[in-house]
């Protein structure tokens, strides 16, 4: 197939969805296909975007020829859930040989799309109860965003926190408001600023929101190699913490053995 957008989704995005903690102080990392270059002809894929986050989340086109601002029904961890599409239907060879590839299931109907609405409505009610309550039982966290399941079986909070919170009776005042199953999954700051997405200092997308699948890990080092200010307002992302790019022109010890690349934008 053609690109619907008229850019192809060739990309290093990852298609998973991040996995729950059991308990406050746990590490909870976002997932990826691990996709990388495969063997075969090239794969009609799809880029979209779910309603909390800004990252593109890739999947397998199914045969429709979807276009940038469609809205779709696709298959995730957690089952069929509402998207947009950022990258039309294209063929890309770095995902030919994905076997975990998810797919699209159909177009969104005009109901799916009236559900969705109103599920984006709840969220935003979810989060301002969950972040006064939160504050009325002077919890130390500090709520990003509440997602809530198309079917509406579960609403998910994720959170930032310095350490392990006691939200035992939150969680319970949380299901007797909303009458559905509740999760609470504490993130650090770099996943905060994926979640939220932005721009960095060089007035482009956050990295991190666009085309990184992981995060490596940055040393004040590799500024000083390349002989950058140390100035922490400098070398700083929108996270607070030191910018991803530091490692894309690095050459010593730590530094990765190629720097990745960026997707290509899809065409207006």
């Amino acid at each position: 197939m053609g690109c619907g957008s008229g850019g192809c989704p060739a990309g290093l995005g990852g298609c998973g969805s991040s996995g729950g903690c059991g308990v406050s102080g746990s590490s909870c990392g976002g997932g990826s296909c691990g996709a990388s270059g495969g063997d075969g002809p090239p794969r009609d894929v799809v880029g979209v975007r779910f309603n909390t986050t800004a990252k593109t989340h890739y999947h397998d086109s199914a045969g429709f020829d979807l276009r940038k601002g469609d809205a779709v029904i696709v298959d995730t961890d957690h089952g069929e859930e509402f998207a947009r599409v950022v990258l039309g239907t294209g063929p890309s060879r770095r995902f030919a040989g994905a076997a975990a590839l998810r797919h699209v299931l159909r177009q969104a109907t005009p109901d799916d799309v009236a559900r969705n609405d109103e599920n984006v409505r709840r969220e935003a009610e979810a989060f301002e109860f969950c972040s006064a309550r939160a504050r009325a039982r002077r919890l130390e966290m500090k709520l990003v965003y509440a997602e809530e399941s198309f079917d509406r079986r579960k609403l998910t909070f994720y959170f930032t926190a310095e350490g392990r919170v006691d939200f035992r009776e939150l969680v319970k005042e949380l299901a007797q408001q909303f009458r559905s199953r509740i999760e609470m999954r504490q993130i650090g700051p770099r996943d905060e600023a994926k979640a939220l997405g932005g721009y960095g200092i060089c007035g482009r997308p956050l990295c991190c929101t666009t085309f990184l699948k992981e995060f490596s890990p940055v040393s004040i080092r590799m500024a000083k190699r390349q002989g950058l200010s140390l100035n922490p307002s400098k070398i700083s992302g929108r996270c607070g913490r030191l910018m991803c790019c530091l490692k894309y022109e690095d050459h010593g010890d730590d530094a990765p053995a190629r720097a990745p690349e960026p997707e290509p934008a899809a065409a207006s």
